[in-house]
């Protein structure tokens, strides 16, 4: 599972759809993986006004990855002058393209509930006394 796709999720239980702490989910036990990409500019930059930061920046501390800039980069400032890409695009898109959770846990900061992650895949069934 990409890091990038926890910044969409959330609890799936009724209860906690209202609430602020059930976003975003927090990785416990998570065994992480570099799965290598090739460089997509357009990409990250059409992401990044689609992006929590404060949850990505959540996220990446929790896992234990490098400290994200304060603010939302600006999409300007990911190329140079001659239309290389920068470090901090470099950065972005190792975090959120070829960083993926493989086993672990992901648990609601509302409930408490913990969700299976296994071989990259989350389940998200709840029992049904949950539902």
């Amino acid at each position: 599972m990409k890091l990038l796709t926890l910044n969409f999720l959330t609890c799936a239980r009724k209860t906690c759809k209202s609430t602020a702490a059930a976003f975003p989910l927090h990785p416990k036990e998570a065994e992480l993986e570099q799965v290598e990409m090739e460089l997509n500019p357009l990409f990250v930059k059409n992401m990044l006004p689609r992006l929590d930061w404060e949850a990505m920046k959540t996220l990446a501390t929790e896992l234990g990855l490098p400290n994200l800039p304060a603010e939302t980069p600006v999409a300007e400032e990911l190329a140079n002058e001659s239309g290389e890409p920068t470090q901090t695009l470099r950065d972005l898109h190792t975090l959120l393209m070829e960083t993926a959770i493989a086993s672990g846990k992901l648990v609601c900061g509302n409930c408490g509930h913990e969700y299976a992650v296994k071989e990259g895949i989350a389940n998200f069934l709840l029992p049904s006394h949950m539902v």
